[in-house]
């Protein structure tokens, strides 16, 4: 079964040729420029399409689909997610996560379990883990490199250095 990883959602038809504004979910944009191919949902299917051309313009970037020349061919893709595919995913540098490596995660503190990563926000400052514990509650953790002792990626185990304390009720 192939995995596939959430890169950028179709905003609008740029022009009359079928150029489509993308908004990116990348810290990469760059790698827009090698995509050859990329991957819609349709109805809870992944569809291939492949990539004639990308452009940067004006603070935004703008992709052409093959085959799809016109606005009234490219309108259905309004608003949709584009997907690439695990051999379309770049490699990041050390101690760089994707999101879905973190998503599941369970963070530890102190030999405690704070709870499981749910979402990470992203921030002017720095990106902030929402970490949900057993009771629902949500705590919020910045993603700074220099409060995280370990982090297992194939056991979706984060260790968080001992210290300060993080809260101002914390024990």
């Amino acid at each position: 079964m192939t995995d596939y990883f959430l890169v950028a959602k179709v905003l609008s038809v740029v022009d009359k040729n079928g150029f489509l504004k993308i908004e990116l979910f990348t810290d990469f944009p760059e790698r827009v420029n090698k995509l050859s191919k990329i991957f819609v949902d349709f109805f809870g299917d992944k569809k291939e399409l492949f990539v004639e051309k990308v452009r940067f313009n004006k603070n935004f970037w703008s992709i052409k689909i093959k085959n799809f020349n016109s606005e009234e061919e490219c309108s259905f893709l309004l608003g949709k997610e584009i997907y690439v595919d695990s051999d379309n995913i770049i490699t990041l540098p050390e101690n760089t996560y994707f999101v879905h490596d973190l998503i599941g995660s369970e963070v530890f503190r102190n030999g405690n379990s704070l709870g499981k990563i749910v979402d990470v926000l992203s921030t002017p400052a720095n990106d902030v883990y929402v970490i949900q514990n057993s009771t629902s509650e949500e705590l919020l953790i910045p993603a700074l490199i220099s409060l995280i002792e370990n982090f297992d990626k194939e056991n979706k185990v984060m260790i968080l250095k001992p210290g300060e304390d993080l809260w101002d009720d914390e024990d």
